[in-house]
């Protein structure tokens, strides 16, 4: 199989993995609504950057990436989950106006931080990446073709990408539309968006144990 099917296989599965809503979507969306276009895809590049390591891992079948996430999976959890409320918290601890935010946040990167921590510290992107190109049977590169697994790669990176350019460019197209007040209450929705995840990830710790 060429790696231009491959590639666009990865493409595939980087749109179909960054879609659902979670934490990153919702941070990304937070920042493109609150600071613009840039800022809310750095925080979408942050979680592309933790796509591409797992994907990288799955397509090269490195396991023993994926035997430590399985063996210290609960306390990546609650690093993750603590994260997600930390964040949540903060969001909702913010008073934002559009009047004091005209140029980039303080701390542009910080978005791109927060997007990559998001991801990393979730044990089920590592196990998901795992399972999806585990189920592709025939479409997936063969052990030893490192061609194909790169392309494969590249393309989870391409389409992860192009889903955070077009949240960000949508979702910034809308602050033209927006007040002070709009804003107030997307950080508190964004906020407690993000405190419930983190709570359910705890709830799913406990009732595991």
């Amino acid at each position: 199989m060429s790696v231009t099917v491959f590639f666009l296989i990865g493409i595939a599965i980087g749109v179909a993995t960054s879609a659902p809503v979670g934490p990153v979507n919702i941070a990304a969306i937070q920042r493109a609504l609150r600071y613009g276009f840039l800022p809310g895809l750095l925080a979408g590049a942050g979680a592309v950057a933790a796509d591409g390591i797992y994907a990288g891992f799955a397509a090269f079948g490195i396991t023993a990436v994926s035997d430590f996430v399985e063996r210290h999976s609960g306390l990546i959890q609650i690093a993750g989950g603590m994260l997600v409320i930390l964040f949540g918290a903060r969001i909702l601890a913010a008073h934002p106006h559009f009047s004091e935010e005209d140029g980039p946040p303080t701390g542009l990167w910080a978005g791109m931080g927060t997007g990559f921590a998001l991801t990393i510290t979730n044990p089920g992107v590592v196990l998901g990446f795992l399972a999806i190109f585990g189920s592709l049977g025939k479409w997936a590169p063969d052990p030893g073709d490192y061609a194909g697994a790169t392309a494969m790669v590249a393309g989870v990176v391409s389409g992860a990408t192009g889903w955070w350019v077009f949240i960000s460019a949508m979702v910034s197209r809308l602050r033209s539309r927006m007040t002070d007040a709009w804003l107030v209450w997307i950080n508190r929705a964004s906020g407690s968006l993000l405190i419930a995840f983190g709570v359910a990830i705890f709830i799913h710790l406990f009732l595991e144990g």
